[in-house]
């Protein structure tokens, strides 16, 4: 148990609850949650799911009509022949994290994951007892995964190799070329898999997502990792799913028996309205994200001491602090206290994330300007 960590974005949103008790107004900028309300739709099928009765156990791996579209959506949507006996439901995707490491990855093993990166990826390695290996996403790459440093951290006890495309923190999205350079170091090695974390997919500004198991000979060695929180703004209904081989997703159901039984029934159920119904809400809150980005991007840039990157993907900005001569934590700290902006230190996604400083944009442009505003009058303090 000591190895496991915790998500900083949940402690700081914790002393943010307490400032605002005792009367401070704070802009939330650290939770990675749209602020957008689930479509209708969707809300509406888990209704009528609750008034037929969708209120029992369900087949472990998930339940036959939700991995029948989800095995559809995956097929159009990466151009993969997926089958429903390769899709596996769990309650939110986290699981297939939890999963593919607890099915593959023995004690002494050695993952590689990004770094910053979403941190329950080091979090997972080291609670199974492998080994992380981290992999610097670099601002002057836009934070794409260089190939020659992977293939340089691979070795004969590699067993796992996590990517994250859109990514958490950085916004940063892998090329298709980044990615074939992946898989052509994993070409001779079928003892390694990749977790392809792919949550953010449909929240991408520019050109289209790429999954690694597109490529030759990647889809048997690819756990797909994707789900309804971010895309439909479903953070609470708990909902994922994890795409792979069939063996695989056999010993992810028998996980799921001994942990959870089943996910919710009536949930699945709008799962299926979400995929197959109108997809009109999930086209404006992009859009809107597109502009919310514009805003809190050029403003960072306004600001002295700040540099921001323009996120390819997700709905984060990534800006550079170094020149402010603070360290990520303690000016998050400052700008919670002082400027009652709630944001998450850099640092708190890994070694090579201080320095930086990760803004949520999941919140109205008056709040983003607001609290851009309010960043800059603290850091005129300095």
């Amino acid at each position: 148990m000591k190895a496991l960590e915790t998500e900083t974005a949940f402690e700081v949103l914790a002393k943010a609850k307490i400032l605002e008790k005792q009367g401070k107004n704070i802009i939330h900028l650290e939770i990675g949650e749209p602020d957008f309300d689930t479509p209708k739709n969707i809300k509406e099928a888990a209704e009528r799911a609750l008034d037929a009765g969708y209120t029992h156990y369900s087949p472990s791996s998930g339940m036959p009509e939700l991995k029948q579209v989800i095995a559809e959506h995956i097929s159009e949507t990466r151009k993969l022949d997926v089958r429903p006996e390769e899709v596996v439901i769990t309650p939110g995707a986290k699981p297939i994290m939890f999963f593919s490491m607890l099915a593959l990855v023995n004690q002494g093993d050695e993952v590689l994951y990004p770094n910053p990166g979403f941190p329950v990826y080091e979090s997972l390695i080291k609670f199974v007892g492998a080994k992380p290996v981290p992999i610097p996403l670099k601002e002057e790459n836009e934070f794409g995964l260089d190939p020659e440093c992977v293939k340089e951290k691979i070795t004969g006890k590699t067993k796992m190799i996590i990517l994250n495309s859109p990514e958490n923190p950085t916004g940063g999205v892998l090329t298709h070329e980044q990615l074939k350079a992946i898989a052509d170091c994993l070409e001779n090695r079928d003892d390694v898999f990749v977790l392809s974390d792919e949550i953010y997919s449909r929240i991408i500004y520019e050109g289209k997502p790429e999954s690694i198991s597109q490529l030759p000979g990647m889809k048997e060695k690819t756990i797909l990792l994707d789900g309804f929180s971010k895309t439909y703004a479903m953070t609470g209904w708990r909902l994922g799913y994890g795409v792979m081989r069939k063996d695989i997703a056999g010993k992810m159901a028998q996980l799921m028996t001994n942990s959870n039984s089943c996910t919710n029934t009536f949930v699945q159920m709008a799962g299926i309205e979400a995929l197959k119904g109108p997809q009109t809400e999930v086209d404006k809150m992009v859009s809107e994200f597109r502009r919310r980005r514009q805003v809190i991007v050029d403003g960072l840039n306004k600001i002295d001491g700040v540099t921001c990157k323009k996120p390819h993907g997700a709905f984060y900005a990534f800006p550079n602090i170094t020149a402010t001569g603070m360290d990520s934590r303690k000016l998050g700290d400052r700008l919670m206290n002082d400027a009652g902006v709630a944001v998450l230190p850099g640092a708190s996604f890994g070694d090579f994330g201080e320095g930086y400083l990760r803004l949520s944009f999941a919140n109205s442009v008056e709040n983003i300007k607001l609290a851009l505003d309010r960043i800059e009058k603290s850091l005129m303090k300095l």
